[in-house]
């Protein structure tokens, strides 16, 4: 990597995401879904997608997730270490995605598929609270591919 690019991802994470506000939007997420399969309540899924939607259209000043971060993790947020903003946004990304299919999938009056498609943005959250981001990866391997095709 030139210097040029690797000081170009210093400064993104510099003005990245807090640690504490992307676990916060992780365990939302994996609360929130737990919590509406459990009741059967695909409008909880609803609420979801709509919690990720501004974050993902307008960036992350307009997540109330991140918002409500801010004011619980206010000490913290000064000293914590930050996620890349462009990396947080492809996650929401994905999960308002999958959200969304899960919701027509409800809507088709397909709710087996619902469910699983809401799961699979729990178990995501689950598995990145465990130290392991899927979105991360996918993000780095289509940067990856994308390099290796475009130079």
């Amino acid at each position: 990597m030139d210097q040029q690019a690797h000081s170009v991802d210093r400064a993104a994470l510099a003005d990245g995401v807090p640690a504490p506000i992307v676990k916060l939007n992780r365990w939302v997420l994996l609360i929130g879904i737990a919590a509406s399969v459990v009741l059967q309540q695909p409008l909880g899924i609803t609420l979801l997608f709509l919690l990720l939607l501004p974050a993902v259209l307008f960036g992350q000043r307009w997540s109330p997730i991140a918002a409500l971060g801010r004011v619980l993790f206010a000490d913290a947020i000064a000293t914590a270490e930050r996620e890349d903003r462009r990396l947080t946004r492809f996650n929401n990304g994905i999960a308002v995605l999958l959200l969304g299919s899960a919701q027509l999938a409800f809507a088709l009056g397909l709710p087996v598929v619902g469910w699983v498609i809401a799961l699979m943005v729990a178990g995501a959250a689950a598995v990145a609270l465990s130290g392991f981001c899927v979105g991360c990866f996918l993000y780095y391997q289509l940067k990856l591919q994308r390099y290796r095709l475009f130079g």
